[in-house]
């Protein structure tokens, strides 16, 4: 029996959703594995329930790498459930399917928890480099009650905050 999608948050304010993310755990994914640190996040809004989307990190040969995108709100009742797009990625399907739900999102919007609606992918988001020991152990709480597996998500390396790759499951 498959498990229920991602629960959105029941209400996101995009725009304060907006601006710069550093991720600090994610799910591995095979279209971010040329990035070994310092992987971010920059949301802009382009209009209502339109996001721009920047992605840049810094790859194993210490080059920037960076992609963009759009991201539409399908979801007008929460805002949180999204489709986001990378036009020079092939194959991508077309559907207004929501592939990023915000699942968590603390109240200052400082830390956030997002990830697809079947949990192949997840990503934890910070306007800051580094989180307290409490604050870690309240997204690997999140995580596990969102119905993943806190040891399938990797902490990213970043300047500032933590610089091993360790199981989520471990700290």
């Amino acid at each position: 029996m498959l498990p229920e999608p991602l629960p959105p948050v029941p209400s996101l304010d995009v725009e304060r959703y907006g601006g710069t993310w550093q991720q600090i755990a994610a799910i591995p994914q095979p279209f971010s594995l040329q990035c070994a640190r310092d992987t971010r996040a920059e949301y802009g809004i382009i209009g209502p329930g339109e996001i721009s989307v920047r992605n840049t990190c810094t790859t194993w040969t210490g080059e920037q790498s960076q992609i963009d995108g759009t991201a539409r709100v399908t979801d007008p009742v929460t805002n949180a459930a999204l489709r986001v797009r990378f036009p020079t990625v092939p194959f991508e399907i077309a559907e207004e399917i929501p592939n990023y739900v915000v699942t968590y999102v603390d109240d200052d919007y400082s830390l956030a928890i997002v990830g697809d609606p079947a949990r192949t992918s997840g990503f934890v988001l910070s306007r800051t480099s580094s989180i307290s020991t409490e604050q870690w152990q309240l997204v690997r709480s999140t995580i596990e009650s969102r119905g993943w597996d806190s040891c399938f998500f990797l902490t990213s390396p970043t300047a500032g905050g933590l610089e091993e790759i360790r199981p989520l499951c471990t700290l």
